[in-house]
């Protein structure tokens, strides 16, 4: 008997602004991540981020273990955090990045039923043998959850895909085309997998992503959707910049790409934050890996002359939200920030 996608059972992946139930977390831990940056990522960096979300929405923090519970609850409630409002589960997990390793959440509002769709996981393009083991995370939540759980069988991760809710999605064929993923399937194939497991009925393909990015150009650095119809993409102006060619390649694709529709999209650019290096290695340091949660985006800043302009652009961008920045220059020393260690669960 041959399985139902998602989208012949009427569900599809909403987008991030629509009302969330939680955001999931996963406490950092992992010290080859983040080597001597880790205490302050976790201490300052993680914290912040749960006490500008938990006020407006459920806060689920994946632990290894009973005392990591204890322990961050401690720092929680030293910071005055509202604690009915975070739960914790126990999960062990090698790593933190819950956008990549947890399930993609999809709705059928029809019913109000939720569902999450369970990618496979193999490190990035099998990068990180240890880490492969995450690949269990989405099972593992769904025991607790018990909604319909669908598999793909493919290789994908959370942060590759970009959707508008109404039936767009934004990918890159630097990622979803890697022959480190999927080398049996074509670009249509692929494209084809997007609109049944995520409910869409269109595919906007960028190039590359930005460099330093590990996970072969995760489109949560390059361009989001901040409304059905307008997406933010970062920009280099820099001409002598490395990210400056493929920066300008995908502006104008998506100056010429189409919604669900046929019509034409409002681009906005999001500047860089110019070139962070650390231990001889360039960063994938980018504003555009902001969260948006159900009153307040946060947003990844680097200390650097355009954190202000960023934040400005996606306060006008979010008009019905408040827009609030975390320093996050110790976060992306582990190739990733505040997108990459969430993952939203849209309220059904």
């Amino acid at each position: 008997m041959q399985i139902k996608t998602p989208k012949q059972l009427g569900y599809h992946m909403p987008a991030e602004w629509e009302e969330q139930e939680a955001i999931w977390l996963n406490w950092p831990k992992n010290e080859e991540t983040w080597e001597h940056h880790l205490t302050h990522v976790q201490q300052n960096i993680f914290l912040q981020f749960v006490l500008h979300l938990h006020t407006d929405q459920n806060v689920y923090i994946l632990v290894n273990d009973k005392t990591t519970q204890d322990n961050v609850s401690k720092l929680l409630a030293a910071k005055k955090a509202n604690l009915s409002q975070i739960k914790f589960f126990i999960i062990p997990t090698e790593d933190s990045w819950m956008r990549d390793i947890g399930p993609s959440f999809v709705v059928n509002q029809k019913e109000k039923k939720l569902g999450m769709v369970d990618w496979i996981f193999n490190a990035w393009g099998n990068k990180y043998d240890d880490l492969k083991a995450d690949d269990i995370i989405p099972k593992k939540m769904n025991e607790l959850l018990k909604i319909d759980r669908f598999e793909p069988k493919i290789v994908l991760e959370g942060g590759s895909i970009e959707v508008n809710g109404a039936g767009t999605c934004i990918t890159t064929k630097q990622c979803l085309l890697n022959k480190n993923r999927n080398p049996q399937l074509s670009q249509k194939e692929i494209e084809n997998y997007l609109k049944e497991y995520l409910g869409v009925s269109n595919v906007i393909w960028l190039n590359e992503g930005i460099v330093g990015d590990d996970t072969d150009g995760h489109i949560d650095d390059l361009a989001r959707f901040v409304n059905k119809n307008t997406v933010v993409t970062v920009y280099e102006d820099d001409m002598l910049d490395e990210n400056y060619p493929m920066l300008e390649e995908n502006y104008h694709l998506l100056l010429q790409a189409k919604d669900q529709d046929g019509k034409s999209l409002k681009i906005i650019k999001l500047p860089m934050p110019g070139k962070l290096v650390e231990d001889g290695r360039r960063l994938p340091a980018s504003y555009a890996n902001f969260y948006i949660g159900n009153k307040t985006v946060v947003v990844p800043i680097f200390g650097h002359e355009n954190d202000a302009k960023a934040l400005k652009i996606l306060q006008d961008s979010f008009v019905d939200r408040k827009v609030v920045g975390i320093n996050c220059a110790p976060l992306v020393y582990g190739f990733g920030t505040l997108h990459c260690i969430s993952q939203q669960m849209p309220r059904v």
